[in-house]
């Protein structure tokens, strides 16, 4: 990172951070405990634990739509494939997501691109930190659901693959809520209450979201953080200083920048950074790459841009009972056990907290696919058939108290390609979409799924329902989108290289989840961080700078593991440019 810059050249930061979700927050943190002046842009908001919305009813602090005056922390974004749940605010993903942070299977960590980085051996010491920087513990307390759940997999023999779910929560004692992580350098925490609003937006101080952990610790340090902030644009600079397409990125590089609560997107500015990270979740790094290769404003990135993007290949089925039933499911966390009915298979009680039941409207009747009749038509066949039954499918009201809400992941390979093009229900301008791609596609429907549903509906006396989205325009729900980027040994296979550099240029890195490469089979928050964190023990300290270390990574060895580690590999670059779009 440290290359000889012209003397009149100027940079408002050493590094700019495009992003606050887990990569881009680690990226942060670390960087400026190795002297770097850092700037973190974020386009959603900053917020406190009381300003977040009550119930997911409250559109405007939930939904993330700014065309419409809605400044929350979910979004959602229908593409052709799949329909996306992601989190947007200061913290990125971790404002919203579900809390789980499970490690990958050996077989995972030791597939063949990981085993060039090290296999599971190599890689578990940064999952060890990612663990407690998280703040990652055993889910305490069991619910209902995870009773139900259990009962469940012992239908189909499965009861032995039950386990309570790992999480990022403070559980601690009232009585001792000064900071219970970092020795005294973080913020002071409250425990969990378990009102189920993991989802909503955490009131409560409890949920360890990135705000309390990397992003705390980064601003003591100096960071910066710029949040209600899009970058619009990224430019290499030439040696004169001057943004050039051809340019590698030797000389840094220039952003541009709109508000995103402002009016018509100002107020506008410019920066100048010598590196860039990418961290804006796969949409928004993605999107933003595709965006400036087809400007050319970037013309030696990979044909491989935007393609391998993978889902883990989900479906959302609730179990809904009777409000005579008088239960209530939404009490707990998030995410609380988890069990296989089969190997490919990985089945989740997920929960709203009471009167969160803005996801009930897109609840509607199961239906199975395959065989000889479209999917929309059993749909509409069963409409006729059971008319009762669909009318209580259809019922968004009491969802998130009535229902066991089932997150169902697999582990078979699929993916798409994504696209940038002017789409049928926006064409004013360029969007990010979804396109099929050389592999298998995005599973629509899961067989087991819906088997393992109904059984639980059986065994509560609910009834077993899935998603609109789902049946009638085969779009799943999702929360994990993964690649895009992915890491590979040439620009003819990938995006990055095994150091997260983007091949063709210099100073630029990505670090979120476009560089997954794999189907993690499981929530893949920790394994984005995982590997940001070794991204950034790559990276050298600046100038004479000597890292930075807290007191608690030294008292536990973290700092051997983060501490710089220089290569020997030589890494293959691209040396073509693409060719001009006319």
């Amino acid at each position: 990172m440290n290359q000889t810059i012209p003397k009149e050249q100027k940079f408002d930061y050493d590094v700019i951070i495009v992003g606050s979700g887990f990569g881009g927050s680690v990226s942060a943190y670390r960087l400026s405990q190795k002297g770097y002046k850092v700037l973190v842009i974020e386009s959603g908001k900053r917020w406190k634990a009381g300003d977040f919305p009550k119930t997911n009813w409250s559109l405007r602090k939930y939904l993330w739509m700014p065309k419409l005056g809605f400044y929350g922390i979910q979004r959602i974004n229908l593409l052709n494939d799949f329909l996306l749940v992601s989190g947007s605010g200061v913290g990125g993903g971790s404002l919203v997501y579900a809390c789980t942070l499970y490690v990958p299977s050996s077989k995972v960590l030791n597939s063949p691109l990981y085993s060039k980085m090290g296999g599971e051996k190599a890689l578990l010491p940064y999952y060890d930190v990612a663990k407690h920087m998280l703040g990652v513990t055993e889910n305490p307390q069991l619910w209902e659901p995870d009773h139900l759940l259990l009962e469940t997999a012992k239908s189909f023999g499965k009861e032995d693959t039950f386990r309570r779910t790992p999480v990022g929560i403070y559980f601690g004692n009232k009585k001792d809520i000064k900071d219970p992580f970092f020795e005294g350098d973080g913020p002071d925490r409250d425990p969990c209450n378990y009102c189920g609003g993991c989802m909503v937006g955490c009131r409560h101080n409890a949920k360890n979201t990135l705000d309390k952990n990397y992003l705390y610790l980064a601003e003591k340090l100096g960071a910066v953080i710029l949040p209600e902030t899009k970058v619009t644009s990224l430019i290499p600079l030439n040696e004169k200083g001057i943004p050039d397409p051809e340019a590698s990125g030797e000389f840094g590089y220039e952003l541009e920048t709109k508000s995103t609560t402002g009016w018509f997107g100002y107020p506008k500015s410019k920066f100048r950074s010598n590196q860039v990270v990418l961290s804006a979740g796969v949409m928004g790094t993605v999107g933003l790459l595709l965006k400036m290769q087809q400007e050319n404003k970037m013309i030696r990135l990979s044909e491989k841009l935007g393609d391998t993007v993978r889902t883990n290949s989900e479906t959302v089925l609730p179990v809904t009972v009777p409000a005579s039933h008088n239960a209530d499911y939404s009490r707990g966390i998030a995410i609380t056990s988890s069990v296989h009915p089969d190997e490919n298979t990985h089945i989740e009680p997920v929960r709203y907290s009471k009167g969160s039941d803005f996801f009930g409207v897109l609840a509607s009747v199961m239906t199975d696919g395959g065989g000889k009749f479209p999917r929309p038509l059993k749909f509409f066949w069963t409409m006729v058939r059971h008319p009762l039954y669909f009318l209580k499918a259809h019922n968004p009201f009491g969802f998130a108290k009535n229902s066991i809400i089932l997150l169902v992941m697999q582990t078979v390979d699929n993916s798409v390609r994504l696209v940038r093009k002017r789409r049928f229900i926006w064409p004013f301008q360029r969007t990010i979409t979804s396109a099929l791609s050389t592999g298998e596609p995005t599973p629509t429907y899961i067989p087991i799924a819906n088997a393992f549903t109904r059984k639980l509906a059986e065994i509560v006396g609910g009834i077993p329902r899935s998603s609109l989205n789902e049946t009638l325009l085969s779009a799943p729900v999702t929360g994990h989108i993964m690649g895009g980027c992915i890491v590979a040994e040439s620009p003819e296979k990938g995006v990055i290289d095994l150091e997260n550099k983007v091949f063709g240029y210099e100073n630029l890195r990505v670090c979120d989840a476009s560089m997954l490469t794999v189907n993690l089979g499981v929530n893949p928050s920790l394994t984005i961080t995982a590997l940001s964190e070794r991204a950034m023990s790559l990276i050298p300290p600046k100038e004479t700078t000597q890292i930075q270390f807290l007191k608690f990574e030294v008292k536990r060895g973290f700092d051997k593991t983060i501490a710089f580690k220089p290569t020997k590999r030589v890494v293959k670059k691209s040396t073509t440019t693409r060719k001009q779009l006319s």
